[in-house]
């Protein structure tokens, strides 16, 4: 699925020479080049705070705990999506209300977050799914509505944009009240091992997440608030400081791939390619397709025989899992979403994909789906 070897290979001298330099430096945890990897990801994203932390699924629950959110309060979020968005809400004790998401973007449906929103919600948490920004407008504008926070799920579109009405521009994660990011080490910036960040332009939130990120010290051994031990390691800075100089390219690489996906599938009626929102630019972290339910894993099964990776994210949705019964999760009636779960099928997408492996893979779906 994806192909980070190679990816290495072709930045090698720079990662061997940036990781030597924190070997010989020797300064393993909040070493020079977590700041400078911070100061360089501002620039990138234009926004006036970074906090690097230890992993996504750590950003989402710091978010959450520097907004003051407390038990019981209710917190709007996909289903369709990983785990790790509504598993920090539940870990919080916090109450997960799930909503559909919009059938072509696969990213939360507005209307439906209207009809969820009660006197207890007090944040949405929408997911930038497969790298596609979800409707950042009218949502913000029912979050001003409403007074409530919005944390942006941004591991999987890290470099993507959003343009408004007025035709101005941001990257997504900068938008809401707060970004979370991933830096797991297959995301569109990924590390070679585990990272986060989280992102605002407010100085007092962001002065709060960097406490709670730190074991809620203000100063050192004075702890003001309960806070968590969450860091990003100075070799991982070290490797996506090198990787954020590419990021560019290898979104315009991931475009190219899905361009010559879409090409190859145009003809054949059972597949539905990725859907680009008008108002977003598409980073493809992954290429997902939509075969009809009764082919979906037949053709998987395939196309493993191939030696070609197809994987279904996500089999099962959040509200159906088990971990969420507590919250009688399974009331939900999200009907997107269930049969999105069943038709849903990512093929390989990444930087070093070369047109006679995407001719191979394109070449055994169509074999399969018009035999």
């Amino acid at each position: 699925m994806v192909d980070l070897q190679r990816q290495y290979r072709r930045i090698k001298p720079e990662v061997d020479t940036a990781i030597a330099a924190v070997l010989d430096n020797s300064a393993f945890i909040n070493g020079q080049p977590v700041q400078d990897f911070a100061r360089s990801l501002e620039q990138y994203l234009g926004i006036d705070h970074v906090i690097p932390c230890g992993n996504g699924t750590d950003a989402l629950q710091i978010a959450m705990m520097a907004l003051g959110l407390e038990p019981g309060d209710e917190v709007i979020t996909p289903s369709f999506t990983f785990i790790a968005t509504a598993e920090v809400i539940a870990l919080l004790g916090l109450k997960p209300v799930f909503v559909d998401v919009d059938e072509q973007t696969y990213c939360l449906d507005i209307q439906q977050v209207e009809k969820a929103i009660t006197s207890k919600t007090k944040a949405i948490v929408p997911v930038h799914l497969f790298g596609q920004s979800a409707d950042m407008e009218p949502l913000m504008a029912l979050a001003r509505k409403h007074k409530l926070a919005v944390i942006e799920d941004n591991a999987q579109a890290i470099g993507g944009t959003y343009t408004f009405e007025d035709g101005s521009t941001k990257k997504t994660g900068t938008i809401g009240t707060i970004g979370c990011t991933s830096f797991f080490p297959s995301k569109n910036l990924g590390g070679y091992g585990d990272g986060g960040a989280l992102f605002t332009d407010d100085e007092e939130l962001a002065a709060r997440i960097r406490m709670i990120a730190n074991h809620g010290q203000s100063k050192r051994y004075y702890h003001d608030v309960v806070g968590c031990n969450s860091r990003l390691d100075t070799l991982q800075a070290a490797v996506l400081g090198i990787k954020l100089q590419h990021l560019d390219e290898y979104i315009a690489a991931r475009r190219n791939a899905a361009a010559y996906y879409d090409k190859a599938f145009s003809s054949c009626d059972d597949i539905i390619i990725p859907y680009r929102a008008g108002n977003t630019l598409h980073v493809f972290h992954q290429y997902t397709i939509r075969v009809p339910a009764d082919k979906r894993d037949s053709l998987r099964d395939y196309l493993a025989t191939q030696g070609i990776p197809a994987m279904i994210y996500y089999p099962v949705p959040a509200h159906k899992q088990q971990m969420f019964a507590a919250f009688k999760a399974g009331k939900f009636t999200l009907p997107v979403t269930d049969f999105l779960a069943g038709e849903v099928l990512s093929l390989p997408m990444h930087t070093e994909l070369d047109e006679a492996q995407l001719k191979y893979i394109t070449d055994h779906v169509l074999q399969f789906m018009n035999a």
